[in-house]
């Protein structure tokens, strides 16, 4: 028996795997029992940032990693396919039908039971045990992890990006396209100009921010880092950065604009869109008031807003050999985001690795 705890992307991965080998898995998931921060369903697999898994593009490096998934029988991929939604170049997809098929999926599988808990370290056995458990690890797992590795530096912090009704777009500022023409035009792009640009970024950082917490550090990922806190780096960063207009013209003008927010499709019909890399700790009230300051944006309805969350991960060239396992307890794997991987796809990519690795060390393949 193999135990993989968490149902995030390298959970379904890690258990799809090893069942496929032949193997039997338990598969531990807290939710609905017990929610997280930014979980918002039970489902396995639930999308809590971007819905996009980046570009289809063969020749791009995470083309070439999605072919290598789906040659080792991934699940993620084939379903993400069948609830694709337009994202030009890249793979996106409708959360809700993509993670209530690989619920199914799973749920199906003979060599599957799920066990709706919260896992803790009193369940490890002498059997495989692959921990990905994903950024949003429980407490518990948190806790245990700082005692076993010796290290409370397990953490870094995670914004996520607001959602906005498609039916309150100002469409006469707004216009469909996709960075150089790429794919199909399925981003829309909210264009400022210079002075429309200044005074946003000056409300952007007289803003209130949500209150930090006392366990907070202000220690965040790189790749998606509030904007507020790249506009403190110097008020062009975004311009250069998040909103560069690269690849872009305004009809209105035939000109590239100043910078661009990109609105990306949420599902199939468009009638919802996530606003592309606009993570922000900002509190509820000033994100609208903010956010209504982009072109077109005037009269937003938002379904979401933007929240801030806490991101657990490990020293992993430390903590982890070349096989996943934890150096002090080698029947014990990692996969995920836990590992220090970052993404869906990455994510998904060293959980059927975990699931791989654990099947061999049940048939000694791999000797503990």
């Amino acid at each position: 028996m193999i135990t993989v705890v968490g149902g995030g992307f390298a959970g379904v991965e890690a258990a799809w795997a090893a069942a496929n080998r032949g193997q039997k898995v338990r598969l531990f998931e807290m939710r609905p029992i017990k929610m997280t921060p930014a979980h918002q369903t039970e489902y396995l697999a639930e999308l809590v940032c971007s819905n996009s898994f980046k570009s289809l593009n063969p020749d791009s490096p995470t083309g070439q990693l999605k072919w290598e998934m789906e040659v080792l029988g991934s699940i993620i991929l084939p379903v993400a396919k069948k609830h694709a939604v337009p994202g030009g170049e890249a793979l996106c997809v409708e959360r809700i039908g993509f993670a209530s098929e690989i619920t199914e999926l799973i749920e199906q599988h003979p060599n599957i039971t799920i066990v709706r808990k919260e896992w803790t370290p009193n369940d490890l056995s002498d059997e495989p045990t692959i921990i990905a458990s994903g950024p949003l690890t429980s407490e518990i797992v948190g806790e245990w992890l700082v005692n076993v590795t010796g290290s409370d530096n397990l953490f870094f912090y995670d914004a996520v990006s607001p959602t906005i009704e498609a039916d309150s777009l100002d469409k006469s500022i707004i216009w469909e396209q996709s960075r150089y023409d790429k794919g199909d035009a399925a981003y829309l792009n909210c264009p400022f100009s210079k002075e429309e640009y200044v005074t946003f970024i000056n409300a952007l950082l007289d803003a209130d921010q949500a209150v930090k917490h006392e366990f907070e550090s202000g220690k965040y990922f790189e790749g998606c880092m509030p904007i507020e806190e790249i506009a403190q780096r110097g008020k062009e960063s975004l311009a250069f950065g998040n909103f560069k207009p690269v690849g872009l013209r305004d009809p209105q003008t035939g000109m590239r604009p100043h910078a661009v927010v990109q609105l990306r499709p949420e599902n199939r019909e468009k009638s919802l869109y996530s606003m592309v890399a606009c993570q922000t700790r900002m509190k509820w009230g000033d994100q609208k008031r903010v956010f209504q300051m982009i072109p077109g944006l005037a009269n937003a309805e938002f379904v979401r807003m933007g929240v801030i969350h806490r991101n657990t991960y490990m020293n992993s060239p430390i903590v982890m050999d070349g096989l996943l396992r934890f150096r002090k307890q080698n029947n014990v794997l990692f996969a995920g985001q836990i590992a220090g991987v970052e993404g869906y796809l990455e994510s998904g990519a060293i959980g059927i690795l975990a699931g791989i690795n654990a099947s061999k060390i049940i048939t000694n393949e791999i000797l503990t």
